[in-house]
């Protein structure tokens, strides 16, 4: 009998996937419609605008799960790493966890451009399921240690974070000024590897991640970029670890890693620990800053969330400023999706309606952004809310190769975003320099805030 309790929640989330759907049409529809009529650039360029917006994306999204959820186009959209040809786009959450879970059917693709990264070596994140991945993974949680995230990595990032902000005259360009060095400070005093310099840093693992994760396309520009700056990259922390060795032993992440390599542990020779470590630094850097400045952005455009948010920040209330932060990256992740490589002939959603054949080679995107608004798997979906259990997010990925760093970047992220959050009156710059400026990156570069000093 249990069905029948169950019936009513079950047509409940169906009726909402079925007006989610329907009202993302319309809102498609008028934005098309506004497109061909507005003004300024190119009907492609003020359509693009819309609907490469996060709201847009989300849309897309909404109606895909209604009347598309799996869909597979004989097209390549992803040109940067080999494939068939067929390009297959997952939208419910089932679907999603179920692809990113089956590693046998749906393998990673990044080991060609993490072995040009590395000079020659794959990093753990570019691995299928094999031993070498186990070893690699397991070495470095030994010196990644969870217990380190209360003791080192959040104390650092909040006193790095308290004393930029104390220093401002009431104003801020965000990724500038408190994001980007409060990352480079983890990097210094927690990693052991600071870099040449901050702006060195910043500049290679940005570019590094760009080339592995957002380089869809396979721009030759950006390959001569990132060529360079793997080059760089390795030489200085060859240099670097050299160095270490012939000082005094410290208890950092690269110290702990020497230690392993002077008792001879398998896999932890001194080019694994840099290659291990290169792979960790891309994905530290650039990201917590970027998703410091996308959540922070998103929450000036939700008034009452941005109040409620401060108020938490200013009363020392961590796990409410967290539940805000988190709800808002929600909305704005970094990555909207994960991509897959399909091992062999294989299913999505096998014995469903949605079933659909995935051929050998077709490239596989994941939307973990679709996901975490399913209606038939997130209540209330559309709505910002704050009491969502952490299992509703799916911001760093799942499954096998889940983010590494997801334990540091859920304590920092609000930690270096709270005395900010915290100083009176906070609210944008007047005009564009109170929106986000990427550049000529992927990348937040510029966000200019201001409070009352």
């Amino acid at each position: 009998m249990q069905w029948l309790f169950n019936l009513p929640i079950v047509l409940w989330r169906r009726l909402m996937l079925i007006l989610q759907g329907l009202w993302a049409l319309l809102w498609l529809i008028g934005s098309g419609i506004a497109a061909l009529f507005g003004g300024g650039g190119t009907i492609g360029s003020r359509l693009a605008a819309t609907i490469g917006g996060p709201k847009g994306l989300r849309m897309v999204f909404a109606v895909l799960r209604l009347l598309l959820p799996n869909l597979v186009l004989h097209r390549a959209i992803i040109t940067a790493y080999p494939s068939n040809g067929f390009t297959a786009l997952a939208t419910r959450r089932a679907d999603v966890i179920d692809i990113l879970s089956r590693d046998a059917d749906f393998g990673v693709v990044y080991a060609p451009r993490m072995e040009m990264i590395t000079g020659g070596e794959n990093f753990f994140l570019g691995m299928q399921d094999t031993p070498r991945y186990t070893r690699d993974t397991s070495n470095m949680r030994l010196v990644v240690r969870r217990d380190d995230v209360p003791e080192i990595v959040t104390p650092c990032a909040s006193d790095a974070a308290k004393a930029l902000v104390a220093m401002l005259p009431g104003a801020i360009d965000v990724p500038q000024a408190l994001t980007m060095p409060v990352a480079q400070k983890l990097l210094d005093v927690y990693f052991g590897t600071p870099g040449p310099s901050e702006a060195a840093m910043a500049e290679w693992t940005s570019l590094l991640f760009w080339y592995l994760f957002i380089d869809l396309q396979a721009d030759p520009d950006l390959d001569a970029r990132a060529t360079a700056a793997a080059a760089s990259f390795r030489s200085w922390m060859d240099g670097h670890i050299a160095a270490r060795r012939q000082g005094p032993p410290k208890d950092d992440v690269l110290g702990r890693c020497l230690a392993m390599g002077d008792a001879k542990l398998p896999g932890m020779t001194d080019l694994d620990v840099r290659n291990n470590l290169i792979g960790l630094l891309i994905g530290e850097l650039p990201t917590l800053s970027a998703c410091a400045n996308l959540a922070l952005d998103e929450l000036l455009d939700r008034p009452r969330a941005f109040a409620a948010a401060c108020a938490a920040a200013r009363a020392g209330d961590d796990a409410t400023l967290s539940a805000y932060v988190f709800e808002a990256l929600r909305f704005r992740p970094l990555n909207p999706l994960i991509y897959r490589r399909a091992m062999h002939d294989t299913v999505i959603a096998g014995g469903k309606l949605r079933r659909r054949r995935v051929a050998k080679g077709t490239i596989v995107m994941a939307s973990n952004l679709s996901a975490m608004f399913d209606p038939l798997a997130i209540a209330d979906a559309t709505a910002f809310r704050t009491d969502r259990p952490w299992e509703a997010y799916m911001l760093w990925g799942s499954g096998m190769h889940s983010c590494f760093g997801a334990h540091i970047n859920r304590a920092v992220l609000p930690a270096m975003l709270k005395p900010l959050l915290a100083m009176p009156n906070l609210r944008r710059a007047s005009g564009a320099r109170g929106q986000i400026d990427k550049g000529d990156t992927p990348f937040p570069q510029h966000f200019h805030l201001e409070f009352d000093a």
